[in-house]
């Protein structure tokens, strides 16, 4: 209005607002080392204008809003990025533990053991009656079956690593969800006053993120401001205010399983930690197991085969090497294996039942190159060194890819840090000019109330 109080009015109502986008800046700069703080901005808008006599008075400024700023495609391609370094990093943690178990540079693996036990019996092969020559085959074999019992026993302990791992992040991810519903409560409550829930949404943020190191998930964004959250293979998390919890059970073969209200849903869980945890046991660690059971299994029929061929020092039919495992499959055979005879005279190394004859010492010592149907047609030395490579090739695939992820996920958080990050001399500017915008509403204040006041002494002919 064109009055005096008018003018007030206006100069007043432009206080307030610069006064709120002080608070504003002022809180961005407080908060510029704050982990997950997204700027806030505040929103200025223009009061509708009035007609008096024919001219058109604007009515000032209201500061409408503030708003948090953030770019919700960063934000879902970091979370998208952070479940995929999470699988990673946990798959090749778990890896590179296997791998330790046959590190044949360290001193670790079966090459040499298995050189070793070969190679005893090559030279039994030269003296078939020298008792220190069959003691050093017994000794190399009873080294051998201790190596694989010994691998079996550190696959294990890895698969119980992994296994008690499963509980604790479903445990670690039903927390999470529970505090995602909570703050879907809030968030919609406060859209629902048209107050800012920036801190909320922040919060709620960050609770993603986390839950994306965990587990990979879809999240679905509703008109309330809320959230609704699955995993990947659709398994209900959260829907609004309500979470969903996950549970375990342990299977007949001792891994745990994932359930969601009941179902079974551990084949379809992928990414996050959770994801590389299964990861790692269903194409790492049981894969190994079984590789080296077959392995086992195949050495101890061979050997004993090819013993049960020939003939002892004493001239009677050879015996077992080695202890067959028990069950009708190889599962176990690498950890039981362990060696039946004690008695050195008992290796049968003679051919024809004569004490100087060494033709079943030659075909033992031969089995090393020798293909063999259970291991696919390869011999016991190309088996393991195909195992050997598999598992090397899995830890370089891995730790590449933990290579490339860890680049994305760094690039998408300096992106969002350049969206919703506080830049220290932006804000610095903001102050500036915020501060010169209120000098001059006051200083407009303060001119009107000298106007008023001369106005006022006019009035009164003082």
């Amino acid at each position: 209005m064109g009055n005096l109080n008018g003018i007030l009015s206006l100069a007043s109502q432009a206080l307030l607002a610069d006064q709120g986008a002080l608070q504003v800046t002022s809180n961005n700069v407080a908060n510029a080392n704050t982990p997950g703080y997204s700027r806030e901005v505040p929103v200025f808008e223009e009061n509708p204008s009035i007609d008096q006599a024919g001219v058109e008075y604007g009515q000032g400024v209201t500061l409408s809003q503030v708003n948090g700023i953030r770019d919700q495609v960063v934000e879902l391609g970091l979370q998208q990025a952070l479940q995929q370094q999470g699988q990673i990093n946990s798959n090749l943690q778990s890896l590179t533990q296997v791998e330790s178990l046959f590190n044949e540079a360290q001193g670790a693996g079966l090459q040499a053991p298995l050189s070793q036990f070969f190679n005893s019996l090559q030279n039994l092969s030269t003296d078939p009656t020298d008792s220190s020559l069959r003691q050093s085959v017994l000794s190399t074999a009873q080294t051998l079956a201790t190596a694989l019992n010994r691998a079996s026993a550190g696959l294990s302990e890895v698969q119980a690593g992994l296994n008690q791992g499963i509980p604790q992040a479903v445990s670690e991810i039903n927390q999470l969800t529970s505090q995602i519903a909570q703050l879907n409560g809030q968030i919609s409550g406060a859209q629902g006053l048209g107050t800012n829930p920036s801190q909320l949404l922040d919060q709620r943020d960050q609770l993603i993120e986390q839950l994306s190191g965990l587990v990979g998930v879809n999240n679905i964004k509703a008109s309330d401001g809320s959230v609704n959250l699955t995993t990947t293979s659709g398994a209900l998390l959260v829907a609004g205010q309500e979470s969903y919890a996950l549970s375990t059970a342990p299977t007949s073969s001792g891994n745990q399983d994932v359930f969601s209200q009941g179902q079974d849903v551990t084949s379809g869980l992928t990414g996050g930690t959770l994801g590389g945890y299964l990861q790692a046991l269903n194409q790492g660690v049981t894969p190994a197991q079984s590789s080296l059971d077959n392995l086992a299994a195949n050495i101890i029929s061979a050997v004993n085969s090819q013993q049960k061929a020939g003939y002892d020092l004493n001239g009677d039919a050879g015996a077992s090497l080695f202890t067959p495992p028990s069950g009708t499959s190889d599962a176990g055979a690498a950890a039981q294996m362990s060696v039946a005879i004690s008695d050195p005279s008992k290796i049968a190394a003679s051919a024809d039942g004569t004490s100087g004859s060494n033709g079943n010492a030659i075909a033992l010592a031969n089995l090393e190159n020798q293909s063999l149907t259970g291991l696919g047609g390869q011999s016991v030395m190309d088996y393991y060194s195909s195992f050997v490579t598999g598992m090397g090739t899995q830890v370089q695939q891995a730790t590449n890819q933990q290579t490339a992820q860890d680049l994305v996920v760094q690039q998408l958080q300096n992106q969002k840090a350049s969206v919703s990050g506080v830049s220290l001399d932006e804000e610095s500017a903001n102050l500036i000019q915020y501060q010169n915008a209120y000098s001059a509403s006051a200083r407009v204040v303060s001119v009107i109330s000298e106007i008023a006041q001369l106005a006022i002494s006019l009035g009164s002919g003082s």
